[in-house]
């Protein structure tokens, strides 16, 4: 299985004072939907962090996210393994194929692709 990038998905009732910190910290705005904005470093765009108020097509927020080359195989082996499932495997608008899976320690973790 090939991971792409790690993003920490950071709950916040404060966006803009929390990407102003960020940007302190040399990250920029790379993607915003309202309910989630994404920043990045700009000299290493795969360092990145997502600021989230809540999820609007799932039941929770989570913790982290994990970018895969193949969504629909990455699912296959966590549900074969038993993990708990959160939210199904979804095609969403804004161009991801994505499930939520939770860890060991009860972390929720989107795993998801972008659809081309």
């Amino acid at each position: 299985m090939t991971v792409r990038r790690v993003v920490p998905d950071l709950r916040t009732e404060a966006p803009a004072e929390n990407r102003a910190f960020y940007g302190l910290l040399g990250f920029e705005e790379v993607m915003n939907h309202g309910w989630i904005v994404t920043l990045a470093s700009p000299s290493v765009p795969t360092a990145q962090l997502s600021l989230m108020s809540a999820d609007p097509t799932a039941p929770v927020a989570p913790d982290l996210s994990v970018e895969v080359e193949d969504v629909d195989a990455a699912y296959e082996t966590v549900r074969a393994a038993g993990a708990e499932i959160v939210h199904p495997l979804t095609d969403e608008e804004w161009g991801v194929r994505r499930f939520f899976v939770r860890d060991p320690d009860g972390r929720v973790v989107n795993v998801l692709g972008h659809r081309g």
